[in-house]
């Protein structure tokens, strides 16, 4: 069998090594699995404790994509088999996921995503934390969760909130698709590099003279990335989301997840495909997942990192009780039918309390799976 990860140690010419990790499934598209989360755990502890490793790239093989994220016909196989139940693989999926996102985020030396081609769901919880994050002419970034009846997980309640005003309400309601310039306009990536100039960037990385401090690695490794990244601009693509800013920016105000989907369903398109097909992904999407996008934001806005995954896991969970999600997969990536047969049949008649006890954790405090997150090792 092929490893679902491949690790390299690259040397310099400091006398230093470069950890390299390629996500190995494309024939997936690198869709995450439990093993991959584990061996990418794993190797990312071993390398920030190991003095020789100075800085630490994450990408994916293959052209199509960087990680189109998680393997969610394999979830939809475990919920089939425990109904009304929260499958203990399902659970330990999206603990150890939030575990290795969070190890990015607050990683000690400088973590590099190169995140070209498909980079959705699971995918943007490994680049969003990374320190310096690339985006190329091929990249295409999005949380189209609403689609399959989840809702924007790896610290979506973190990252979508830390975007210009409304733009993370109208990406986790609409799972529209966004390219380089948008995923730099949104604070998704820092850089953009064209694809073709990969090679270069990776030799480069190779001869410079690496430190044992990571301040200094850090300072090195952005100086680098700045200059691929003006040496690349005029092959950035436009940009799509940026233009409706002075209609988005009203819904970080609005009061119920409806009220934001039908102001974003009568915007003025103009004969522009990329919104209708927002809005029509929207129209089509789960109306659960519309409230429990809404409600996470609002929530995430007073919430530290960690507390955003420990209440993702508690959602996560309960998703993966309740049927919507398991429903939603069904349609779109196992029957491929297209014909979700949704819980209710809009965004208003969704239940308050139902929405509450997707927030209801199922542990004690102490007893949460993720208590202990952010602790040292």
């Amino acid at each position: 069998m092929t490893d679902s990860v491949i690790f390299l140690e690259r040397k310099t010419s400091s006398g230093k090594k470069i950890g390299h990790a390629s996500l190995n499934r494309p024939a997936a598209l690198n869709a995450l699995n439990l093993d991959m989360i584990q061996l990418l755990m794993a190797q990312l502890v071993a390398w920030q404790k190991d003095p020789d490793i100075s800085v630490v790239i994450l990408d994916g093989s293959g052209e199509k994509a960087f990680c189109a994220g998680g393997d969610v016909v394999a979830m939809h196989t475990a919920m089939a088999e425990n109904p009304g139940a929260t499958p203990v693989a399902l659970q330990a999926f999206f603990t150890q996921e939030y575990q290795l996102d969070h190890l990015i985020h607050t990683y000690s030396k400088p973590i590099v995503v190169w995140a070209n081609g498909l980079v959705m769901g699971g995918g943007l919880g490994l680049l969003s934390g990374a320190s310096h994050r690339i985006v190329t002419n091929s990249s295409r970034l999005a949380m189209p969760e609403i689609s399959i009846g989840l809702y924007p997980d790896v610290g979506g309640s973190w990252f979508l909130n830390n975007m210009p005003p409304g733009c993370g309400l109208f990406l986790g309601l609409t799972g529209a698709s966004i390219n380089a310039t948008d995923a730099l306009y949104v604070n998704l990536a820092d850089y953009y590099v064209n694809d073709g100039g990969k090679e270069q960037w990776l030799n480069q990385l190779e001869n410079t003279q690496w430190s044992d401090n990571p301040d200094t690695n850090h300072a090195k490794v952005s100086l680098m990335c700045s200059e691929h990244h003006q040496g690349h601009l005029m092959t950035l693509p436009d940009g799509n989301i940026s233009r409706y800013q002075d209609a988005i920016t009203p819904l970080a105000d609005m009061n119920s997840a409806a009220e934001v989907a039908n102001t974003i369903a009568v915007f003025e398109s103009a004969d522009d495909n990329w919104l209708r097909r927002a809005q029509q992904t929207l129209k089509a999407g789960s109306p659960i997942t519309a409230n429990l996008v809404f409600a996470q934001l609002q929530k995430g806005q007073s919430l530290t990192l960690v507390e955003c995954f420990q209440m993702e896991l508690v959602l996560s969970c309960h998703c993966g009780e309740f049927g919507e999600f398991q429903e939603g997969v069904r349609a779109l990536l196992v029957d491929k039918d297209n014909k979700p047969a949704w819980r209710y049949h809009s965004i208003e008649t969704v239940p308050e309390e139902i929405l509450v006890w997707f927030f209801a954790s199922p542990w004690s405090e102490s007893g949460h799976p993720l208590a202990n997150l952010g602790n040292k090792e």
